[in-house]
């Protein structure tokens, strides 16, 4: 059967399937199952045996789990709330003031969170109070802790990283690597822009007492140790010291003990922190298991290759591809959760854009500043729920108004990487 014909069947299959309500995990593996077998009856089912236990044993996405744990003892350890305090102070001359230390706390906690939701919930759950309790308006306030949020997947560790690098055999340690620069890079857009806003309209920020002993002090005790442990655990890495694997699990010892030291994890908050890792981990390896499966369906059919030979016959300038990528994600993003976006669309888009000469590191990149963009845009926009959890008193609709102008920044700085793709590449090359 074509390619053709096989890839419409796949899309009414899938689109079916999510239209009757079934979860993006099931659907999938269920379109890859079909697909199997309608191109070699049931012949191949025993390989949904070794799909399982290869996804399930490798050792790139071991490091998952430990990096949500990771994440998960410094949110209910409270640990976070004291890092906030104690940075918040350096940002009282800077035009945005606490407005900035969302920007940076979120940057910063992408180290350690590794995923865009924890981050924006983590920073969000101290910031909104303190914001409110101190006079800055709202409009400012959600939108920096939704796009600061979206930092959590670029700043590495980067759960969607990890899965990408292992559908596509691509060193993990390179795209974090190449993530460090781009992360930081739209870090400081962020701040550029809430600085320009704060300073044309005064009235969204209150005056903030300037920096003084006191709070350099809170700084030392409160901020350094955090910053120690993201330094451990990426500098590690960096280094050559550890892999990504044994760096997740040695800095969710060093979380741990960060913990224990500032005596406020009790049993109750391990006990939920243990809990959500567990949910969280078997929610991602469910959607990866199932991923593999029609990554199989896809790759045994030829669709992939059959796809990228077309384009490639028909001169389909990598530009004009760039620009089509960038409008299917922030579609598909409206509807669907980044990690299943990149796991459905990895495997038929891969083969493509290596055929139109792009490098398979920067991919990684820019299909992740992708979906960042789908968690800044309703309907589906995670960022957004998250947000709106821990502020009930404000509409879907006022959050993501506050998030629009970040979500035209990430679209600019697509572009940016487009055009400078040594943003992303410099790191890795210089650190090789």
């Amino acid at each position: 059967m074509p390619w053709t014909e096989l890839l419409a069947i796949y899309g009414v299959l899938l689109v079916g399937t999510l239209a009757f309500g079934v979860s993006i995990g099931a659907a999938m593996g269920f379109v890859g199952i079909v697909g199997i077998s309608m191109a070699s009856g049931t012949m191949l089912w025993p390989t949904f045996g070794d799909i399982v236990f290869n996804t399930t044993t490798n050792f790139s996405l071991v490091s998952i789990p430990l990096f949500v744990l990771m994440g998960e003892l410094i949110l209910h350890s409270g640990i976070a709330g004291r890092f906030y305090s104690g940075i918040s102070g350096l940002f009282g001359r800077i035009p945005g003031g606490l407005a900035q230390t969302n920007i940076a706390g979120c940057a910063i906690f992408s180290a350690i969170a590794g995923s865009s939701v924890a981050t924006a919930l983590t920073v969000g759950t101290v910031a909104i109070k303190e914001m409110r309790s101190r006079g800055y308006a709202d409009s400012l306030t959600l939108g920096t802790l939704t796009a600061g949020g979206c930092l959590g997947i670029l700043i590495p560790p980067s759960i969607p990283l990890i899965v990408y690098g292992s559908m596509t055999q691509e060193s993990v340690i390179d795209l974090f690597m190449a993530g460090v620069v781009p992360g930081i890079t739209l870090a400081f857009i962020f701040a550029i822009y809430v600085a320009i806003r704060a300073t044309l309209n005064p009235s969204l920020t209150p005056r903030e007492e300037p920096v003084d002993g006191q709070t350099l002090r809170h700084v030392m005790r409160d901020a350094m140790p955090v910053l120690a442990l993201v330094a451990s655990v990426i500098g590690g890495m960096y280094a050559g010291v550890v892999t990504p694997t044994e760096a997740s699990a040695f800095g969710s010892l060093l979380a741990l003990v960060l913990a224990l030291a500032y005596r406020q994890l009790t049993w109750p908050r391990l006990w939920l922190a243990l809990r959500n890792t567990v949910l969280t981990s078997a929610v991602i390896m469910f959607i990866t298991i199932n991923a593999q499966i029609l990554n199989f369906a896809v790759v045994s059919s030829g669709m992939g290759r059959g796809l990228a030979d077309w384009l490639t016959a028909i001169d389909v300038s990598p530009f004009l591809f760039f620009c089509i990528l960038l409008v299917i994600y922030a579609v598909i993003g409206m509807f669907i959760d980044g990690l299943s976006i990149m796991l459905l669309t990895v495997p038929l888009l891969y083969p493509t854009l290596m055929a139109l000469g792009f490098n398979g590191v920067w991919v990684g990149v820019i299909l992740v500043i992708f979906i960042e963009l789908g968690a800044l845009t309703p309907p589906m926009g995670l960022n957004l729920f998250a947000i709106s959890s821990i502020a009930p008193d404000k509409t879907l609709g006022e959050i993501a108004k506050a998030s629009a102008p970040y979500a035209v920044l990430i679209v600019a700085f697509s572009f940016v990487m487009y055009a400078f793709p040594g943003l992303a590449l410099w790191l890795p090359a210089a650190l090789k």
